[in-house]
């Protein structure tokens, strides 16, 4: 359009033959070219507009930041503006950036050192000509490969997810009028509108409002809505106490309002979220490290084996490359293939029961990395609160207290008179029932289907009414006139006149002490009013502030004929409780080893009450702010965080500095939200847990784990969960080398002794599928243990392979090679030809003895008959499967031809069984032996200390 109008003008420049002489412009054109410029003009000043900081644009009056916006109050941005401002600014939305293909997430898979040995194993089967073997490995590999990329694919959507609690529409006066858009139209400069329900589309400095309520719980983490106003503000201070900015993705909970967009897109506060959730990396588990550690130890095992092999042949003058063919194949044979497998196969079965139990896991390995987290970092509001405002205390004008029992919007509790614990329903004490009838008529919130509409602590006050019987009490009224609640006289109140009755209006009357009781000449005892003297005065304010000491939230209410001649009522206590459960959830993880703090927007009082509420640190509570983590340098908050259980007006940057802390301390930190908030942190925890109910979207695909019912409580589920699936790899881990190392030590011995082979290679393919089948994978599914949630949380430092690991395994092996090599030794004949019943009686005699070395490794730590033998069924059907299978190989005839066997008599098999049994019953001497010096040891401690 530019170009168009500028080429006419230069066709009028043309000179005449007399002389240069310019042709005058006509007038529409002259007008158009003066259009142009103005145009030009604005494309310059719209590109000049920058998002302002809320810090920076709350300090502005509303003429100064129009200016500043290039934009007119009355009439908004034109579509020419808005236009040029998006080319600049873009859309109102979050993009993520351009991920990882599918292909190379999978082929990351890869990596991990245990993987890359069994495709090793795999490349060394198929050079020695073991076909079957490569194919087995391979396909294990392949089940595990793709079943963790599933897994991990699912759970990096948190980003993508952002994008869901920008909302869709909003209202928007552009060119006088206005309009309803989508929320990513929104450019800096707009003006937006905002009514009660409205999502706030985008960051936002308020120019009118009226009675605005937002609730920024999902931001600050704060439980009671923020009144809003539209008078500029000195600056300084948190976020938190900016009254006239409002925030993307609050909600407005009551009123009206306007303003001016001040940041959109990743410019927003959200934004701030968004990039940090960008720049965060989930951290590894644990139990991955662990299995990284131990594909190594395993290659090093791997190596050494081949070496000594190389040694042996060397010694004894045999050809090097024959014996390093040997020894490859061993350390091959020796690589517990099934291990992988048996592990995600546990985790599955955990992440099921977890499932059954109503927990989401949502990556496999955060199942067990519960059973090595030692510190939990949770959210207050909405996590170990229900976010519902409710009524714990009463205290009536004439002194009486009452109780309050049930959390939420519902009438499920009841009210009862202290100490006697008399239930109260609606005027069986007329002292109560007038204090709760005022706070219902003098309130505007509706109660449907337990969710408020309108203010929470109004809501409260008709929950309140609901238990008592008298939610209906507001229908007895006809309102008149309202006068309602400002920031500056801090209380409400309503005139009516009884429907059913020939009497004088009356007011009802709730808001601060201080002001209400100022209204106040007399105060009701026991249904007759007297007068308010200053003793009874100061009485009330005493009761204040006992209750403000305990967190509550305190209104006073009144009634009376006149504004300046009330009754004063009494007062009600008002706090977001906790959820049931958690205290004693508190309780049972403090007891094992979990240290469990608190991070909230809320106010220092508020948290501390909640705090001593649910048991944190036995009550005695140490506390830091956010502003107090920002002046602290990394070594003095490393020295004071351990001690610190509660953490208050903290934002999602102290959030995440509070967890590197810890986590550079060497702690595993678990995190528990359910807002925006929150999802940093919750990403960047080694267990992120969202609320399932409360939770937004995004703490819920930040998080790594989510609460179905928003049960607390289920945590402790998880972590004796998280214990018990790495206990169940330890055994399975144990059981499995024993027997390799058993097989190939008997290989080896009888090569270098000299002797024939006592096992074939069908008696050996047999070990095999006993040592990687059905009997070994069901050690990985063994039950919980339900003593393992009181061990303290398991070391990241700790391996799988530990050392006391190691001796019970190469105990073990000792006794199985032992047995075997004297069962092989005795019924080896003179010449030692290697007979039928002589592999025979060897064969069964090792897989006996790794059927009973099975049932020893089912607990490291227990008997038997502690743990119950009947408790694994899967175990017992395995076992007994493997023995009629060994059986029918023993006695069926074509078997007997395949494997090279022949019928054992029954003293034969009874002979077998006992010797056997020898690395069973040594292996629960040694538990017992191990129970005994515990003991012992507990029973020393306490004589020390005296």
């Amino acid at each position: 359009m530019v170009e168009r109008r500028f080429s006419k003008f230069l066709q009028k420049l043309t000179f005449s033959r007399a002389g240069h002489q310019y042709e005058p412009l006509e007038k529409e054109e002259l007008e158009a070219l003066t259009d142009e410029q103005c145009e030009l003009k604005a494309i310059e000043k719209d590109k000049l507009v920058v998002p302002l900081p809320p810090k920076e644009a709350c300090k502005c009056n509303k003429e100064d930041l129009a200016k500043a916006f290039y934009v007119d109050l009355e009439n908004g941005l034109s579509e020419f503006s808005v236009t040029q401002r998006r080319l600049v600014h873009g859309w109102n939305e979050f993009v993520a950036n351009n991920t990882e293909p599918a292909w190379k997430k999978y082929l990351d898979q890869f990596k991990n050192p245990l993987i890359l040995l069994l495709l090793g194993s795999a490349m060394v089967s198929v050079l020695t000509k073991e076909y079957e073997d490569a194919v087995s490995i391979t396909m294990a590999v392949i089940i595990v490969v793709t079943v963790a990329f599933i897994q991990e694919f699912r759970s990096e959507r948190s980003l993508e997810e952002l994008t869901k609690l920008v909302p869709p529409e909003c209202n928007c006066v552009r060119e006088g009028k206005l309009q309803h858009l989508l929320a990513r139209d929104l450019v800096p400069g707009d003006i937006v509108s905002l009514s009660i329900g409205d999502r706030i589309p985008a960051d936002i400095r308020l120019t009118e409002v009226t009675d605005l309520l937002v609730d920024e719980s999902s931001f600050t983490g704060e439980a009671e809505p923020c009144s809003k106003t539209d008078s500029p503000l000195p600056g300084g201070g948190d976020l938190t106490t900016l009254s006239n900015i409002v925030f993307m993705g609050t909600l407005v909970q009551c009123g009206k309002g306007q303003g001016i967009v001040i940041g959109t897109g990743e410019r927003s506060q959200f934004g701030e979220v968004f990039k940090m959730m960008q720049a965060e990396e989930t951290p590894k588990t644990p139990l991955q490290k662990s299995m990284d550690k131990l594909g190594k130890q395993l290659t090093l095992f791997s190596f050494g084996i081949i070496g000594l092999i190389m040694f042996i042949g060397w010694l004894q003058g045999k050809q090097p490359l024959s014996m390093f063919t040997i020894g490859v194949s061993l350390a091959v044979a020796a690589i517990p293939e099934g291990l992988p497998i048996v592990v995600m196969v546990t985790l599955v079965l955990g992440v099921l029961r977890m499932a059954k139990k109503r927990v989401i896991v949502k990556k496999l390995p955060i199942v067990e990395t519960l059973g090595c987290c030692n510190v939990i970092c949770s959210d207050k509001t909405g996590t170990l609160t229900a976010n519902e405002m409710t009524v714990t205390q009463l205290v009536t004008s004439d002194g009486l207290h009452a109780e309050v029992s049930g959390v939420g919007y519902n009438g499920k509790g009841s009210v009862c008179l202290l100490p006697s614990r008399e239930l109260i329903k609606e005027f069986s004490n007329v002292s109560v029932g007038k204090l709760v009838e005022a706070g219902c008529v003098a309130n505007n919130a509706i109660i449907r289907e337990n969710a408020v509409m309108g203010q929470p602590t109004e809501g409260a006050l008709i929950a309140l009414g609901m238990k008592m019987g008298l939610s209906g009490i507001k229908d007895s009224y006809v309102r008149k006139k309202e006068i309602p609640f400002s920031s500056e006289q801090k209380w409400m109140a309503v005139k009516c006149s009884p429907k059913n009755e020939a009497q004088e209006d009356i007011y009802f009357m709730k808001g601060a002490l201080e002001e209400v009781i100022r209204h106040c000449t007399m105060y009701n005892h026991g249904g007759i009013s007297l007068p308010l003297t200053p003793q009874q005065q100061s009485l009330c304010l005493h009761e204040e502030n006992r209750m403000a000491s305990l967190g509550l939230r305190v209104l006073a209410l009144a009634s009376g004929p006149k504004l300046g001649q009330m009754t004063f009522l009494g007062l009600v206590g008002i706090i977001d409780p906790p959820r049931a459960g958690v205290k004693e959830a508190v309780q049972v993880l403090s007891e094992s080893g979990v240290s469990v703090k608190m991070i909230t927007g809320d106010a220092l009082e508020t948290a501390l009450a909640i705090g001593r509420n649910i048991g944190l640190c036995n009550g005695q509570l140490r506390a830091m702010s956010g502003e107090e983590l920002d002046s602290m340098e990394k070594g003095e908050l490393a020295e004071r965080i351990r001690k610190v259980s509660v953490f208050f007006r903290t934002s999602p940057k102290h959030k995440l500095k509070i967890i590197k802390a810890l986590q550079e301390l060497g702690a595993v930190v678990a995190m528990t939200g359910d807002g925006v908030n929150d999802a940093v942190a919750l990403k960047s925890a080694d267990i992120g847990i969202a609320m399932g109910q409360t939770g937004t979207d995004v703490s819920k695909e930040a998080a790594n784990m989510i609460l179905v019912n928003d049960d607390f409580s289920a945590i402790i589920n998880a972590v004796e969960e998280g214990k018990g699936i790495f206990y169940n790899i330890k055994n399975f881990l144990r059981f499995q080398l024993s027997t390799s190392i058993s097989a190939l030590s008997l290989i080896t011995l009888s090569t270098v002794l000299n002797l024939p082979n006592p096992l074939n290679a069908m008696q050996i393919l047999w070990i095999n599928i006993i040592m990687d089948g059905p009997p070994a994978q069901s050690l990985g599914v063994e039950p919980v243990d339900k003593d393992t949630l009181a061990q303290p949380p398991r070391s990241i430092k700790d391996t799988i392979l530990s050392r006391a690991l190691i001796l019970k395994i190469l105990l073990s092996a000792a006794v199985i090679i032992s047995g075997t090599l004297f069962i092989f030794w005795k019924e080896i004949p003179e010449d030692k030809a290697n007979t039928p019943r002589t592999t025979t009686m060897t064969f069964t005699c090792f897989v006996l003895f790794d059927l009973f070395n099975a049932l020893t490794c089912r607990s490291q730590t227990k008997l038997i008959f502690q743990i119950g033998f009947l408790r694994n069924r899967m175990f017992l059907y395995s076992v007994l499967g493997s023995i009629l299978g060994q059986l029918a190989v023993i006695y069926v005839p074509p078997l007997q031809r395949v494997f090279q066997t022949e019928n054992l008599g029954v003293l034969d098999l009874l002979f077998l069984t006992g010797l056997a049994s020898s690395v069973f019953i040594l292996s629960e001497l040694l538990k017992f032996c191990e129970q005994y010096c515990c003991r012992a040891r507990r029973v020393q401690i306490p004589q020390e200390y005296v």
